[in-house]
């Protein structure tokens, strides 16, 4: 596996759980911080050196060859990053569990299209914890019954994007559900502040009545199993693509 943003706040958790979890090997590591440093000291590990240096780009990853065997690019970078990284991902054959936000509809549409007439598994999830997961598919059961509902989502300071992926991947299944039901477009609220990490609430208000369904993430951990989920969805589906989590668990 490869992880591209390595040493971002969602990456390095992502380093700690492939170096400890059975089955993955870690064989690279891009950042565009600490290039040239074993990732295992970049990221202050206990366990020190872990044989694996970060490096600027995928070619350079990919150069070692302990990474012959690369199956999976995990990509928690930026929507730039990934721009310049899909092209080289996409002719290595690498299977892509992608976290990273900001694309347009169109942009991600051509990334599935791409992957699926490579024959590439792919995973482009909004969010990965598993409660968020539960919100948007409780949200879109509500949907059916609510003509009214806004979204609130909260981020820290230093998120780039707003709206964020996931009010914007829920809104879309709030669409998508509502079928004869008539109501305004779903607005969406954003806030960035210091001391939030990931945070959104799905309002729904009707008379006599609201309806709140939340999901905070207090920790960045809450990312990883969905990570790993994804990792092994990509791996057993080539050429398919997946944009929710509850897709990989069917």
């Amino acid at each position: 596996m490869v992880i591209a943003g390595a040493t971002g706040k969602v990456g390095r958790e992502v380093v700690r759980a492939v170096l400890r979890e059975p089955g993955f090997r870690l064989v690279g590591a891009i950042a565009r911080s600490a290039a040239g440093r074993d990732i295992g000291e970049a990221l202050g590990l206990e366990s020190g050196p872990v044989g694996v240096p970060v490096a600027p780009d995928l070619p350079t990853a990919l150069s070692r060859p302990e990474a012959a065997g690369a199956r999976v690019l995990v990509d928690f970078s930026s929507a730039e990053a990934f721009r310049s990284l899909f092209p080289e991902a996409l002719r290595k054959r690498l299977a892509l569990v992608v976290g990273t936000t900001g694309f347009t509809q169109d942009e991600l549409a051509g990334y599935a299209r791409a992957c699926r007439e490579a024959g590439v598994g792919a995973a482009f999830i909004a969010n990965f914890a598993i409660g968020a997961m539960l919100m948007m598919k409780f949200a879109a059961e509500a949907r059916k019954y609510f003509p009214h509902v806004e979204i609130v989502e909260m981020h820290h300071h230093t998120k780039r994007d707003a709206p964020s992926g996931t009010a914007l991947r829920t809104r879309a299944r709030l669409e998508a559900a509502q079928g004869d039901l008539q109501g305004p477009p779903v607005p969406i609220h954003s806030v960035r502040l210091p001391g939030l990490v990931a945070h959104q609430e799905v309002i729904f208000g009707g008379p006599g009545q609201v309806l709140t369904i939340r999901h905070d993430a207090t920790s960045r951990e809450c990312y990883v199993p969905g990570v790993l989920l994804a990792c092994r969805w990509v791996l057993a589906h080539p050429g398919q693509v997946a944009f929710d989590l509850e897709q990989l668990t069917r």
